[in-house]
């Protein structure tokens, strides 16, 4: 039932909009090149943005760089009894959803996903964002040039998040 509801979404709600435009009577096939437009415009006006992230990203996952990153604060989240297994989904997540997909992904493969590493795993995909492609995204679409900011307020954000997860692991 839920398989047949899914796949019928979509359709019924383009159906829905299609249906209330005629009732407006508005013009809908115009409208929706209209917006087809100004999305493309968007899409060129955000490309060198997304190839300067796709890019730091390969040259961060590529060059050891998250490796060494990731010895440096070992003192610290050893002390915290933070799983190291996590720590590359952790220093990823913000930079790249791709990314962190491909480093949940191993871990999970590798640990299992109903070990506390996969559910830990799991639960910081849900309760983080990929805060710099999002802040990049958005503020560049509309044109501010200042996120200092955001950027803390955010990653913070997602600080808490990944403490979260592992604290609520760690108590169940």
């Amino acid at each position: 039932m839920i398989r047949y509801i899914s796949a019928a979404a979509m359709p019924i709600v383009i159906l829905i909009i299609i249906g209330y435009g005629i009732l407006e009577k508005n013009k809908v096939y115009d409208t929706f090149l209209i917006g087809v437009k100004e999305g493309a415009k968007i899409v060129i006006k955000l490309f060198p943005t997304l190839l300067g992230i796709f890019v730091a990203v390969g040259a961060l996952r590529s060059s050891g760089i998250l490796d060494l990153m990731i010895q440096i604060i070992s003192p610290i989240t050893n002390f915290l009894k933070i799983p190291m297994e996590i720590m590359p989904l952790a220093m990823i997540r913000p930079i790249s959803g791709s990314a962190s997909m491909a480093v949940a992904t191993d871990i999970m493969t590798k640990y299992g996903v109903d070990s506390t590493i996969g559910l830990i795993t799991s639960t910081i995909m849900g309760s983080t964002e990929t805060t710099f492609y999002t802040i990049a995204v958005y503020t560049s679409a509309v044109g501010i040039k200042k996120i200092r900011f955001v950027l803390k307020v955010a990653l913070l954000a997602d600080l808490v998040g990944i403490l979260t997860s592992i604290f609520i692991y760690s108590i169940l």
